[in-house]
């Protein structure tokens, strides 16, 4: 049994989903922008199409993943 003064698990959840958002944000706002000149660049290179692709696509999948499989409410 649970302190009455303490937040419901459905609460502490969402709290928990939101701040690990906002605190990661940053860092994935940091990447974009490292990213931004090779994304200028790399298409100009042989192979380069291909590389920049993938850079997108793994930064893509970070940011799914950090959307989707935050801790979700119990």
């Amino acid at each position: 049994m649970l302190p009455p003064w303490l937040p419901a698990a459905r609460t502490v959840g969402a709290l928990q989903r939101v701040l690990l958002v906002a605190l990661l944000s940053p860092a994935v706002l940091v990447a974009l922008a490292a990213a931004v000149p090779a994304l200028v660049f790399l298409p100009f290179l042989p192979g380069g199409t291909d590389r920049a692709i993938k850079l997108l696509s793994a930064h893509t999948w970070y940011l799914s993943t950090l959307l989707t499989n935050s801790r979700r409410d119990p």
